[in-house]
């Protein structure tokens, strides 16, 4: 009698268990998956490698697949783009990289019209790829928890980066924003294709992290994304930060033409020269040259390959181009200490034992604000000071070092965006955050808190996926975040959706600016309004009335 329970009961358990999509049928042809288990009657079907492009040509915007014969078995990663690696001493990565990955989640029938999110990868448009940097197994953007928590998909894709993503003559000889249009060719894809693993194409979301939320918003901001998706994340950047756009484009390419011998007076033959010479030798002619920064300037100067304004994907100056923006609802923020790690390479004493100088400090902000002169330098020095006192302590020096990289980067640009949303939008909503749960960083001061791209381990999951190296408070703050994401892409409101959250989270609007500050202890006092509006309307107000200097561009 036991015997027959327990094989019984093994019956029930694998007729009872989720459901899977198997094969299926794309634009380029079949795909067939992995299952993976998540718990007793849920599963995430993971699809890797489908392609959504052509290989790309140089410099030229993607092609659509040629498709293929019998099933594509989608179970491995493909190569990232071409690009530097971290240490910027070699290159890795393929010209064949136009790849996207999928994460479908299912119950005990195959999901079906399930909302779906877009995610595009940060790093400087210089590095990075859709599996990035692998945590004890797993990428760091695999996407099973949180389509699993959240009931959604989850799309990663690969854009080209660096020389071969980004390089510009500023005119139509070689445009630029080929990353950009990868972007837009993988979203337009899963638009058309999404429903065959059980999405509703009238329901993406798209959202990015540091050059990636930049990304997502000049996808806002193009006229090419009329009607492609409904809403947008934006988590540390966006197209208003000051890295995020290329505004000598010419000038950088003739440089990256000495690196490599294309240097020709005529540009035409030197645009030639560039076009035949190999990509890996252009890609390494595209990395960071750390060592000319440190002492001598700020970091930002380094972050050169970036979008530019094409007068067609990205016809005008960003900030112009909101009304495009005005129909998808925007969720958009920062963490309390995105600029610090930047600071410390700037300003290396931050981190250390050592004194950070007043000296140091101005000729920070003289690095950041070197196109408006000595006269925005001794303004800005006086608006960061006034709290020091006669005899501020290091702890408090520091910190301002790295608030005021944290603001001109990441805060202030991104509250612009912010209230350019809620000036345009026609119906759609705004949210505002704060992410500053402290940092996990070993090794750093005390008051250091949320490090750039401290909040990607919470939003994918990791305390869940991985947790013997994470605590439960972790774990509660990895599934507010879910939460409220996921409730954002399937509603458009971060409070409502299948997922409940520890506080109503109010919309920002024209006239009332909330926030709402994101840590493991979420509670009604975590809703504060106008954030850090000081400084805000300091670097929107004053400093922008100070006359920019002319300077000569140096080729």
């Amino acid at each position: 009698m036991m015997m027959l329970l327990v094989v019984l009961f093994g019956v029930w358990l694998n007729s009872a268990s989720a459901a899977k999509l198997g094969v299926v049928q794309t634009e380029g042809g079949q795909v067939e998956g992995k299952s993976h288990r998540m718990g007793l009657f849920s599963t995430v079907d993971v699809f890797k490698g489908i392609p959504f492009a052509d290989v790309p040509g140089k410099w030229e915007k993607p092609k659509p697949h040629p498709g293929w014969d019998g099933v594509m078995k989608a179970t491995k990663y493909r190569d990232r783009c071409l690009q530097v690696t971290l240490l910027q001493t070699k290159t890795q990565g393929s010209e064949d990289c136009l790849y996207l990955n999928i994460f479908v989640p299912q119950g005990r029938r195959v999901s079906k019209n399930l909302p779906v999110m877009v995610y595009l990868f940060g790093g400087a448009f210089l590095l990075g790829a859709s599996n990035d940097v692998a945590i004890l197994g797993d990428s760091l953007y695999d996407g099973k928890e949180m389509a699993d928590r959240g009931e959604v998909i989850i799309v990663t894709v690969n854009y080209r980066v660096g020389t071969m993503g980004f390089l510009s003559t500023g005119d139509s000889r070689m445009p630029g924003n080929y990353g950009l249009w990868d972007q837009h060719a993988a979203i337009s894809w899963v638009r058309r294709n999404i429903e065959a693993f059980g999405g509703n194409p009238d329901n993406i979301t798209i959202f990015g992290q540091s050059a990636g939320a930049a990304s997502v918003s000049y996808q806002m901001l193009s006229p090419y994304s009329k009607g492609l998706f409904r809403r947008a994340i934006t988590q540390c950047g966006v197209a208003l930060s000051p890295w995020a756009h290329q505004r000598n484009p010419m000038a950088l390419t003739k440089k990256i033409a000495r690196k490599v011998g294309c240097w020709r007076s005529d540009e035409d033959e030197m645009i030639t020269c560039l076009k035949m010479t190999d990509p890996v030798g252009l890609t390494m002619a595209g990395k960071i040259d750390v060592l000319l920064i440190l002492g001598k300037g700020v970091v930002m100067d380094l972050l050169e390959l970036a979008p530019v304004i094409d007068g067609d994907f990205i016809p005008d100056e960003p900030s112009k181009l909101f009304h495009n923006a005005a129909q998808f609802d925007y969720l958009a923020g920062v963490n309390s200490m995105d600029g610090h790690i930047f600071a410390g390479v700037d300003v290396p004493s931050i981190n250390k034992k050592n004194a950070t100088t007043v000296e140091q400090v101005r000729g920070l902000l003289s690095g950041l604000t070197k196109e408006k002169g000595n006269a925005a330098v001794s303004s800005a020095y006086g608006v960061y000071t006034a709290h020091w006192g006669s005899a501020p302590e290091q702890a408090v020096v520091k910190k301002t070092v790295a608030d005021i990289e944290t603001d001109f980067l990441f805060l202030i640009p991104t509250q612009i965006a912010l209230q350019l949303h809620a000036n345009n939008t026609s119906g759609a909503k705004t949210y505002s955050y704060l992410f500053n749960m402290d940092t996990r960083i070993p090794g750093f001061p005390r008051w250091v808190e949320a490090e750039h791209a401290e909040d990607l381990q919470y939003l994918f999951g990791k305390p869940f996926a991985t947790p013997l190296v994470y605590f439960p408070r972790h774990r509660d703050l990895s599934g507010y975040m879910i939460a409220y994401w996921t409730n954002f892409a399937r509603t458009g409101n971060p409070n409502t959706g299948e997922s409940r959250v520890p506080v109503a989270w109010p919309p920002f609007t024209k006239h009332h600016q909330p926030y709402l500050t994101i840590n493991n202890k979420i509670s009604k006092s975590s809703i504060g309004f106008d954030l850090r509006s000081y400084y805000v309307n300091y670097w929107t107000q004053t400093y922008n009335s100070f006359p920019s200097i002319k300077r000569e561009v140096k080729e």
